[in-house]
């Protein structure tokens, strides 16, 4: 089955209200249909993913492009997840054990054989090497983009914004200054936000990661027209790879931005 059957058949859990729904529900009137399967809510891809989406929310409108995202967790998680994302939670569903994943053959990630461990054990240590680039290309390229900085993407913290929530004391976005400037991402502020997300993660750890044997499945992103043909997809090779423009993520939308009502600039 292609990935539109796939997920039109899909019914599973919604966070808003707990109830159990088809995942395409609603999608019917929009011109076109954005589906992301995340990896674990605690997965720092799919926490930064979220942060793109909300960073971008207002120039996307729901009557053109609907959003559905689905994560690997329980009702509990994805609360959370979307208290601390900003992410409606009516847009999001979530599965415990990856059965969507398997079913649309997401990368489940590295899966070396260590006799003797759990299946909890053994995601931990295919999860350590995975973080330094085994089975997971573009992982550590990635991790040293977000220090030393980017001047093909855009600037990430606003110089009048209070950063708070690592082990840091508070500090403003205007310090990023310092590292080289403004208007595009200075070195350590993406790392920054990443050790954001790690501390809420690591805070929360038995909300967001319900089941460990699944922290290496990896996500994809799908985006149909109306007619349930498929537009753009990326399956996400390996940690901090989902999308194909780490610089840009949501650069794949500028092929129909023209149709996206009040879309005032670009991606």
């Amino acid at each position: 089955m292609n990935p539109y059957t796939i997920l039109n058949q899909t019914r599973l859990q919604r966070v808003s209200d707990g109830m159990t729904r088809p995942l395409l529900e609603n999608c019917e009137t929009a011109s076109y249909i954005l589906v992301l399967v995340w990896p674990q809510l605690g997965d720092f891809d799919s926490l930064e993913y979220a942060w793109w989406l909300q960073r971008e929310a207002k120039k996307l409108s729901d009557e053109k492009l609907v959003i559905r995202a689905v994560g690997i967790g329980n009702r509990a998680s994805g609360t959370r997840f979307c208290e601390y994302t900003g992410f409606p939670p009516e847009n999001l569903f979530v599965e415990p054990n990856g059965e969507l994943h398997h079913q649309l053959k997401l990368y489940s990630g590295l899966n070396l054989s260590f006799p003797g461990l759990s299946p909890a054990q053994k995601a931990w240590l295919n999860l350590v090497l995975m973080c330094a680039g085994f089975g997971s290309p573009g992982t550590l390229r990635e991790v040293f983009r977000g220090y030393r900085g980017d001047r093909q993407a855009p600037q990430l913290i606003e110089d009048d914004e209070i950063i708070q929530g690592t082990p840091l004391p508070a500090f403003k976005g205007s310090f990023f200054q310092l590292a080289g400037g403004s208007g595009f991402q200075r070195p350590f502020e993406l790392a920054t936000l990443r050790l954001r997300n790690m501390v809420e993660v690591l805070s929360n750890w038995h909300t967001y990661v319900l089941n460990s044997a699944y922290l290496t499945q990896r996500g994809g992103t799908f985006l149909f027209d109306t007619k349930g043909q498929l537009l753009y997809e990326h399956l996400d090779p390996g940690i901090l790879g989902f999308a194909a423009n780490m610089s840009q993520p949501l650069s794949f939308l500028s092929s129909i931005e023209t149709e996206l009502a009040g879309l005032g600039n670009q991606f």
